[in-house]
């Protein structure tokens, strides 16, 4: 298992389980993995196995402690949510990325669920700082107006984004999906696929596009017509 290190940033300080030790990650592509709501920074690493062996992998934990795990925000349907709770939440992560990402190649990110509207906000904070973005059964948050969206710049500058999930996933709502694909469509070059069956999880045969949608995007590796 790997070990939780906590990394120095201005403003928050997170738990954060790395695929390799602090020694052996200069010089490679890193990519950060984003749990769902009620899990927690461990939920993701079972994934690392499945990926291109020469990234680094740094997982990390939400900020807020709730119920058996922890959560980025407020859900999206509950009174307390607001997109400026995204947002902070969003600058928190940037700032620790900042603190982190020298001595890497590139930054990707993979979100799962919630994770996804974290991944996705953090591209649409900076477009340009991104290699490719993976999304899993997850969703975009609207936007309202906040400045911390740099939409436009996003659609002139788009970015990979896989996104994969179940059409008659459970926990993503049809209003969310809508939204997710429109964003999606306009402002990232998306690859997207959908998988009957695995409900709000992730599957092998996913696993193995996302392996594949790393290797082109990052590496610029082609996928073998065999491993499909």
């Amino acid at each position: 298992m790997p070990a939780a290190d906590h990394a120095t940033a201005p403003a928050w300080d997170p738990v954060v389980l790395w695929s390799r030790p602090a020694a052996e990650r200069e010089g490679t592509a890193l990519l950060v993995m984003f749990h769902g709501h009620l899990a927690n920074e461990e939920d993701l690493m079972g994934l690392v196995d499945h990926l291109p062996p020469n990234l680094t992998v740094a997982s990390v934990r939400a900020p807020h402690a709730m119920g058996p795990g922890f959560t980025w925000f407020p859900l999206t349907q509950d009174t307390g949510y607001s997109v400026d709770l995204v947002t902070d939440t969003v600058a928190n992560v940037a700032g620790w990325l900042d603190s982190v990402k020298a001595g890497h190649t590139s930054v990707s990110l993979l979100g799962f669920s919630m994770g996804m509207a974290v991944a996705t906000t953090l591209l649409r904070h900076r477009p340009r700082d991104f290699t490719a973005v993976v999304g899993l059964s997850g969703f975009v948050v609207p936007a309202e107006g906040s400045q911390f969206f740099n939409d436009d710049d996003a659609a002139a500058h788009p970015v990979p984004l896989f996104w994969g999930r179940d059409q008659e996933d459970p926990v993503i709502t049809p209003d969310r999906i809508e939204f997710t694909h429109r964003w999606a469509v306009a402002h990232t070059n998306l690859t997207k696929v959908l998988y009957a069956g695995i409900a709000h999880s992730i599957s092998m045969r996913e696993l193995a596009h996302v392996k594949e949608f790393l290797e082109l995007t990052v590496f610029g590796i082609e996928p073998q017509p065999n491993r499909r």
